[in-house]
């Protein structure tokens, strides 16, 4: 994701003799009596920020689960759900709920392991001394961001993907809705869905694997698992250039996902001014019958694919919206800021838009309502024997 660039920029931005991360200081050969966090600020310091903070983000973890749990039981449980549509769906639920599942509450842990005790964890920041192995050679602790970096990377770039491979979807539905079923099935979608994945966390561990010149630490500016590079001379690597993969995505999807949104919603615009004009009588109806008895639109979109349209535009505003933060903090960070406050909330609000989509089917979707309701209904139904 493009959150994970910020740590490059800082490197760059940052004085020689004040290391952005403890790990390229390390490489750079500095002395280790710095401080544990360079750009550690009253946003990220004191016992009460820390606190707000860890209650913030149980919240957020309970809000994530609780939410696409649900989503995921009424896919489940309703039959109407199983659609190319509704496999999109679960698609995007399972990549937000791993977000509150696995990436949340890492830091949540962490914030309150600097809370309770006086030592950080043993891999803070890769802080902790390389201990030797039985065969004589030094090995550095496993260091948990090498897993949680990348899922909440990959979670985020399923999330762009899938959004808008739920805009392609609807497009034909409103553009060709005569062969919706023929060019949307469920092979086919499913298939999408299974190259988004990878192709999504293969892009998330592109560092890592075309690269041996970057890491992955907690940052206590943002609270999360950020990638950073391995300064050497206190320069940054040849290939660090790499991590403008993650917004070269992110904007070309989001780029994408507007463009044929707008397409959309014109042929919608253009169909509801039509019908309008109908309604009022200001076609004749020689037109009317030359249309095939649909009022000159016998290839109109339904009512539903309309609605559903719509939808997924309000999906893609959220996200973006969501986004823009992370946008502005590596602008800032180009033209020569370094925001470690802003930071933090820029990271935490791309966060919290995984449990924004359930509030926004519980709104739009007639169906996801109707599920859910049933569900509920189900699990409060009384015994057989008393229901006469």
């Amino acid at each position: 994701m493009t959150a994970l660039l910020p740590n490059v920029s800082a490197a760059l931005l940052l004085p020689t003799d004040c290391p952005f991360n403890l790990t390229a200081a390390a490489q750079a050969g500095l002395s280790s009596d710095r401080s544990l966090a360079p750009l550690c600020t009253l946003c990220c310091c004191g016992f009460l920020n820390r606190t707000l903070a860890v209650v913030f983000m149980v919240s957020l973890a309970f809000a994530i689960v609780v939410g696409n749990v649900v989503t995921l039981t009424v896919f489940v449980q309703t039959r109407q759900s199983r659609t190319p549509q509704g496999y999109l769906k679960v698609s995007l639920a399972i990549a937000d709920m791993m977000v509150g599942v696995l990436v949340v509450p890492f830091s949540v842990y962490t914030e309150i392991s600097l809370m309770v005790t006086s030592a950080p964890p043993t891999w803070y920041q890769g802080t902790s001394p390389a201990t030797s192995s039985p065969l004589g050679g030094p090995v550095s602790p496993w260091q948990p961001c090498m897993l949680i970096g990348p899922v909440f990377a990959g979670c985020t770039f399923v999330s762009i993907s899938t959004i808008f491979l739920m805009t392609l979807e609807r497009s034909v539905a409103i553009l060709r809705p005569l062969h919706k079923d023929a060019l949307v099935t469920r092979r086919r979608t499913l298939l999408l869905i299974l190259l988004s994945w990878a192709a999504s966390f293969l892009l998330a561990l592109a560092p890592l694997i075309f690269s041996r010149n970057f890491t992955l630490e907690y940052n206590e500016c943002s609270r999360m698992c950020n990638y950073s590079p391995l300064l050497f001379g206190r320069q940054l690597p040849p290939d660090a250039n790499i991590l403008l993969l993650f917004p070269a995505f992110d904007f070309t999807l989001l780029g994408g996902t507007l463009a044929v949104n707008i397409v959309s919603f014109t042929s919608i615009r253009r169909y509801s001014r039509k019908r309008k004009l109908l309604s009022e009588g200001s076609v004749s109806d020689a037109g009317g019958a030359g249309g095939g008895g649909g009022g000159g639109c016998p290839h109109r979109p339904s009512f539903s694919d309309i609605k559903a349209a719509k939808t997924i535009g309000i999906l893609t505003f959220a996200f973006t919206a969501s986004f823009s933060p992370i946008a502005v903090f590596v602008l800032g960070n180009v033209v020569g800021y370094t925001w470690c406050n802003f930071s933090f909330f820029a990271f935490w609000i791309l966060t919290g838009n995984s449990c924004c989509n359930v509030i926004i089917y519980s709104v739009r979707d007639h169906r996801f309502r109707k599920g859910v309701t049933l569900l509920f209904q189900r699990d409060q139904s009384p015994p057989h024997g008393e229901k006469t």
